[in-house]
């Protein structure tokens, strides 16, 4: 092959490439440019190389998926929502060769992010939980009999993250904070009440940071490395509403990993049952013998059924960490999860857990993730991650809850026994439209 990736860095000559399609896009020489025929003609036979190029590296099969999709209006996009050309590709990235400098399926993932093409760029984002998961498995249990050699999984976690650096301008993500002693939230008063205190200062706006500016790096250094993840999984979020559900249920299984092995803490917030009163109780607050507590019962009941619908659902996607962790290698195969890291993986996980298109795959993975880093917060004592993914759980109970009752209000309307239609309606009052004379 013509494309060279030098050690854990990407080079000048691995940019530079042989392709001609790729370089024409970089550095545009011809008049034609400006014709947006010529531009789009220009993308798609760049995606069909693209697309052809990865085919010969893969094992043919007999269907030969991939080559078909180069004939698409749309190659790249295609070739992004192939489930079987993601399943030819993660069982490639998967190979216990895979990751190093001279693997040509990374020299082609690297080759096709630096595309100018923003469809080839997604189809290369859409395996970075995978990449990360493969790749961060192999940093914290390397096995003992061949060196690990990882660079070129390092090329493409570098090249995004080059990316970013670049496109941030060395700025930081912030957001505003509104100032709480003021009295509304969303603006601020015409006429800003003064303090009984003339030696006190306005406040400022407060100002609160997401992520701090990024330093340029050429390598994956021990210490950067959760950062360069981290900044990866986020660009991935940026693009998340693009991706493909298969990519999505990959992160969700590889957090789960992460996490570490089940423990009852994982349903500790799943557990929780509304205030159970004695029968005494209940019938002294009623005022009569019946012991009136169909309330307490409905509620106990509808939260138990639905975290048993979960638990069922969740078994049929055999997605408890089990199988996956076999795959990784072991049963137990927590990583360390600083903020850097996890930030970006809560952020995901938050949109696979209410994205309103999610597929219930998605969700189901997701909300399994979600108790497992609960988990792992709460046996760590980090304060910040468990408010974070107790907050989760809880919007996702909320919201399975309110998609059930809307269901079963569905149900009852479709069926009739919402309204009994011998029941004589309500005559409406005639409206009075007032007319001046």
């Amino acid at each position: 092959m013509d494309f060279h990736l030098n050690g854990a860095s990407p080079s000048s000559s691995s940019a530079s490439s042989t392709d001609p399609n790729r370089n024409s896009s970089l550095h545009p020489t011809n008049g034609h440019t400006s014709d947006p025929m010529h531009s789009w003609w220009e993308s798609i036979s760049k995606a069909r190389s693209r697309i052809h190029l990865l085919s010969s590296l893969l094992p043919s099969s007999p269907d030969d998926p991939l080559s078909s999709l180069a004939d698409t209006d749309r190659p790249a996009r295609s070739l992004l929502l192939s489930a079987a050309a993601y399943s030819a590709v993660s069982a490639a990235l998967s190979a216990e060769s895979s990751g190093s400098s001279d693997d040509p399926l990374c020299h082609w993932l690297y080759d096709t992010y630096l595309s100018s093409d923003p469809d080839l760029r997604l189809v290369v984002l859409s395996f970075i939980p995978l990449i990360s998961a493969i790749y961060l498995h192999r940093i914290h249990y390397p096995p003992a009999d061949v060196p690990v050699s990882l660079s070129g999984f390092e090329a493409v976690l570098l090249a995004i993250y080059s990316a970013e650096t670049k496109a941030r301008n060395g700025k930081p993500i912030t957001i505003s904070i509104p100032d709480l002693s003021q009295p509304s939230l969303y603006h601020a008063p015409r006429n800003p009440v003064k303090s009984p205190n003339p030696n006190l200062k306005p406040t400022k706006p407060l100002v609160g940071v997401l992520s701090p500016p990024l330093e340029p790096q050429i390598a994956v250094k021990s210490t950067k490395r959760a950062c360069i993840v981290g900044v990866a999984l986020d660009c991935y979020y940026k693009q998340i509403s693009q991706m493909p559900s298969w990519s999505k249920v990959d992160f969700c299984k590889s957090t789960t990993v992460w996490a570490g092995k089940d423990c009852p803490c994982t349903s500790d917030l799943d557990d929780q049952k509304p205030v159970n009163f004695s029968e005494e109780n209940v019938r002294h607050e009623n005022g009569n013998g019946n012991g009136n507590s169909n309330g307490f019962e409905e509620d106990i009941s509808v939260e138990t059924d639905e975290i048993d619908n979960v638990a069922e659902r969740v078994n049929d996607l055999h997605i408890h960490g089990d199988e996956n962790s076999t795959k990784l290698g072991g049963k137990d195969a927590r990583i360390l999860l600083p903020w850097e890291l996890l930030q970006p993986v809560l952020r995901i996980l938050g949109h696979c857990l209410l994205g309103p298109l999610n597929v219930d795959e998605v969700k189901d993975a997701a909300a399994i993730a979600a108790r497992r880093l609960y988990a792992r917060a709460s046996h760590d004592l980090d304060p910040q991650a468990i408010l974070a993914t107790r907050s989760l759980i809880r919007l996702d109970r909320s919201t399975r809850e309110a998609a059930k009752a809307a269901a079963t209000v569905a149900a009852a309307t479709a069926t009739g026994s919402g309204s009994n239609a011998n029941t004589p309606s309500k005559a409406k009052k005639p409206e009075i439209l007032l007319v001046s004379k």
